[in-house]
C-alpha cells in the first residue's frame, strides 16, 4: 500500500483500487437513511397505479415473452372499470 494515498482508497497487490472499511460505513449509513426515508414517504395514487403496472408487466414478461406494456394497461383499465360497475 502506498501510504501517499488517501486513508479511504488504497490500492492492493494486483493494482485493484478497494475502498477502505470506514468509507464503506459512511456508505452505507447514508444509503440506510435514504432506505428509511423512502419507506416512510407516502405514494400517490399515480406513483402506486405506476407501480402495480410496472411489477405486472415485469412478472407476466417473464412467463410470456409477448406481453406488452400496452396490454398490461388495457388490462388494468378493465379491471377498474369492473371494479367501479360495482
Amino acid at each position: 500500500m502506498d501510504a501517499a494515498l488517501p486513508l479511504s482508497v488504497m490500492e492492493n497487490p494486483e493494482g485493484l483500487v478497494i475502498r477502505s472499511k470506514s468509507r464503506v460505513n459512511i456508505m452505507s449509513d447514508n444509503l440506510e437513511q435514504l432506505i428509511d426515508a423512502a419507506r416512510h414517504r407516502p405514494f400517490s395514487e399515480d406513483e402506486r397505479e405506476a407501480r402495480r403496472r410496472s411489477f405486472a408487466y415485469g412478472n407476466t414478461k417473464i412467463e410470456n415473452d409477448l406481453i406488452t406494456r400496452e396490454m398490461i394497461d388495457e388490462a388494468d383499465e378493465r379491471i377498474k372499470a369492473e371494479i367501479k360497475g360495482r
